[in-house]
This record gives C-alpha cells, structure tokens and sequence, in this order.
C-alpha cells in the first residue's frame, strides 16, 4: 500500500461551545456531513481545509444513515473533548482508492456501533489517533481500512467487538497503544478477519497478543490470510479463550504469517475446536521470561473439549515449539492423515522444545518433519511421558524421513488395535522383540500366528526380523 500523510492541525478557539449532542430523529433519512452541518449544532466546517469538526456527541437513530464519501476533495473528521458518534441505524464511508483514504478521528474520539438496524460499510478510511470503536451487536464491514495510533486509556483495544460478527478485509493495523482487535470474555462474536496486516501493535508493552478475542458465535472464527508482526514490543499474535463455557467456539487460522512476538498462537479454555493449517509461526522468542511466553501454538485446555487440529504448518525458531496443558487436545497427524508440520529449532536455555505435553493426554503426532531423521534426536527434543510418568504420550513416529515407514512392508506383521486398551495382538512369525523408547527389552519371543500382549500404559516398539511396528498402549 502506498502512504498517505494525515495533516493535524489544531484548532485553538476555532469552534465556539456548541449543542453537547444530537440525535436524529429516526424517521428514514441519509445524512451526509453538511446536513449535520446545518441540523445538528454539534458539526462545522472548514472550506479552506476541507476539515469536518466534531464537537458534539451524535446518534444516528435507527432506519437513518450516515453517509460520507470523500469524493474529488479533501476531507478530514476530528473530535474535540472525546465526543462519540453512535450508529444506531447504518454508517456508509467510502474513501476513493490506496491514495486517497478517508482520515477519521485524528486526536480524540469515538465510534460506535450499537444494536444498529441496518449493515454499515466502510472502505479506504483511515481511523487514526482515536480512543476507540466498538461494535455491538451490528453488522459492520471494513474494507481495506486502517487503523493507526489509537490510545488505550478508555478502551484496551483499537476495535472492540461484542456479539457480533464483523467484518475485516485488507485492513491495517500499525502502533495501536492496545490490542488491534479484541471481544470480551462475557460476549460471543465470531470475528472474519482476512488478509490484514498487523504490525507493532501494543506499544504499551503490555504483553498482549494484537488479536486478542473471546468466545465466539454460532459462526466460525476466522483469521485467515494475514501478516501479524511483533515489532519490537513484547506482543503476541492471537489468543482466543473462553474460560467461562460461554459457547462452543469454532476457529480457523489458516495461512498466516505470524512472526517476532512474545508468542504465536494461544488457545485457552473450554469448548474450542480449531483448526490450525498453512500458517508459518516463527521466531516468537521476544520475550523476557520463557516460562510465560514464547510458544508458537499453545493449549490450554481446562477440559478435553479444548481441541486442534494442527496440519501443514511451519513452527520454527520459537522459545517452545507446541506446547500443550492440562485437557488441551492436540492433533498433529495420524496414521492416516499425517501432520505434515515442520516443527524444528525451538528452543530456550539451550534446549530444543520443538513439542511439550504437559498434560495427561495423549499426543497424535505422526508424519512431521522435525528437522532430523534421526529418531532419538526428535524423542530428545519432545518432553512426554518418558521425561515425566505423569505425562501423556506423543506417538511421532513414523515421521518425515523415518527409516521404518519403507521397512514395515519388508515383513507381513501387523498390530491391532492402535492404540490399544491395555491389550494388543501382533499376528507374524518369527523373532519378535517389544522394547520402550528407552531403549529397554520389555518382551522377546518367537511367534507363529497370533500373539495377546498386555502390556502398561506407554509407547513400545515391535520387531519382528527387520521390520517394526509402533504401539501405543492407553
């Protein structure tokens, strides 16, 4: 996108005191800003400037509408004292092109959309230096909209969202003070956010991700397309959470570029679905404390309905790869669908995490590329039950380069079921030796048709002649 300049101007004794607010009257009329100019007492004008004065709160009732288009000429909207325009009708604001946005705000105020009656829609505006917008309960679409340099004293976020849906496409956010986009926990909304760039938001350094959302709607979340970049503050990217089972959240996050945070992805609560696919998470390490941040996904499941599907992903250069807590579920590839993740060189204190189950949970996380084909190398660099008995399981193997996938067709043996409940059958013949991933002799025998093995709860390795089977017992 090319740049535009906002001119700031100040206005000292420029305006009079005026009508504190106004309010139309609700009965079907579009109102462009120099019929506010002349009904409302609270919008002058500046025809040298083309410069629009907000000093007056203003409602657009219900069935009315606001409409701004920038046209051949200069436009600019300011407020003075904080005062808010409300949108209880519709709000239409069009700029003309990439050169020549719609500056609104510069300086102070709001705006706000509440239980409006009708879908507003806003393209190539350019909200700068404002306390705030919100919507509620309405339908509103920004397209290719940007939003810089808001505050954060009355309102944590740049946008804030409450049982709704939204709508953003090609949209900027850049050097917010607060969250780019947020919803709170006591509200549901499903936010569509697609190809948005976010950059260097949260400069109050508060450790927030720059999209940070509730519990969603009876639509899906969608965070699709974007390029999320930390900048130089200790900002994440995404966290979605619903720690009060306020619904059953469904997300997406799909092919985004989510890169030099404090974290990538965070996913904490009750009743999530996600799935996580074609996304590149790297070098979130901007952090001064491991133990906090740093993740590229995280879950934090408080119970097992806290699930992700996590395929065709790049993780890399993060202070913890994949982590998982308590109930989180994390799928990283079956037998049947691999993962097809590259999970490598995530580490801290000189320790590669590329995946960390801290929880009771079993892990599937077969055909992954953890940057070695060496098998003990990539047990080295997970943390599961054979670090910890009170851990859950990770079955990684086969994974990408696995010497063993091209060898199990090289002896007619098989394991049934996997996993199993404590008890599996493996039907072959010959030599057959079941060790842990420890290495250690757990059985060794010879058999000829079927053999019923119980064994505890873990991963083991069956051999038979040169080739091998991986069996999770549960």
């Amino acid at each position: 996108m090319k740049k535009a300049t906002l001119i700031l101007a100040l206005f000292l004794g420029f305006i009079p005191m005026l009508n504190a607010q106004w309010t139309s009257p609700g009965n079907g009329t579009t109102y462009t800003l120099d019929d506010l100019v002349e009904v409302s007492g609270c919008v002058s004008f500046d025809p040298q400037i083309f410069y629009y004065f907000i000093s007056g709160d203003i409602t657009i009732s219900a069935n009315d509408k606001l409409y701004i288009n920038r046209n051949d000429g200069l436009i600019y909207i300011t407020f003075a004292n904080d005062y808010t325009i409300t949108i209880k009708g519709s709000m239409e604001a069009m700029g003309q092109d990439e050169d020549h946005y719609l500056p609104i705000g510069m300086g102070s105020g709001h705006l706000r959309f509440e239980d409006a009656s009708d879908p507003s829609f806003l393209s190539y505006c350019w909200f700068g230096e404002m306390n705030g917008i919100q919507i509620i309960n309405s339908d509103v679409t920004f397209d290719t909209c940007r939003f810089h340099y808001f505050y954060s004293q009355q309102q944590s976020s740049a946008v804030n969202c409450m049982n709704c849906d939204p709508v953003f496409t090609n949209c900027e956010f850049y050097s917010n003070e607060g969250v780019a986009i947020s919803s709170p926990a006591n509200g549901q909304g499903s936010p569509q956010i697609v190809n948005c760039n976010f950059e260097n938001n949260v400069t109050s350094n508060a450790n927030q991700p720059q999209i940070n959302l509730g519990p969603g709607s009876n639509d899906t979340i969608r965070i699709v397309g974007c390029t999320i970049e930390g900048g130089n503050n200790i900002v994440g990217g995404i966290a979605i959470a619903d720690l009060m089972a306020n619904g059953a959240t469904k997300v997406l996050i799909q092919n985004n570029y989510i890169a030099n945070g404090s974290f990538g992805y965070d996913q904490e609560g009750i009743h999530i679905s996600s799935i996580i696919e074609g996304n590149q998470i790297v070098n979130n390490s901007h952090t001064d404390n491991p133990m906090v941040n740093g993740s590229g996904i995280n879950l934090y499941g408080v119970d097992e309905n806290n699930n992700a599907i996590i395929r065709n992903n790049i993780i890399t250069g993060n202070l913890w790869g994949v982590t998982v807590f308590y109930a989180g579920d994390a799928n990283l590839g079956t037998e049947d669908d691999w993962g097809h993740n590259q999970i490598h060189d995530n580490g801290n204190g000189g320790v590669i995490y590329d995946l960390y189950n801290n929880s009771p949970g079993d892990i599937m996380a077969v055909g992954n590329d953890w940057g070695t084909t060496i098998e003990q190398e990539v047990e080295n660099h997970i943390v599961h039950q054979y670090d910890n008995p009170e851990l859950g399981i990770v079955n990684y193997i086969p994974f990408v380069g696995y010497d063993a996938v091209n060898e199990e067709n090289t002896c007619n043996f098989n394991v049934s079921p996997n996993p199993a409940q404590g008890r599996f059958t493996v039907n072959g013949q010959g030599s057959m030796t079941i060790t842990n991933t420890l290495g250690q002799t757990i059985i060794t025998k010879e058999i000829d048709g079927r053999e019923s093995i119980a064994l505890p709860r873990g991963l083991y390795v069956v051999k038979i002649g040169n080739a091998t089977r991986k069996v999770i017992v549960e």
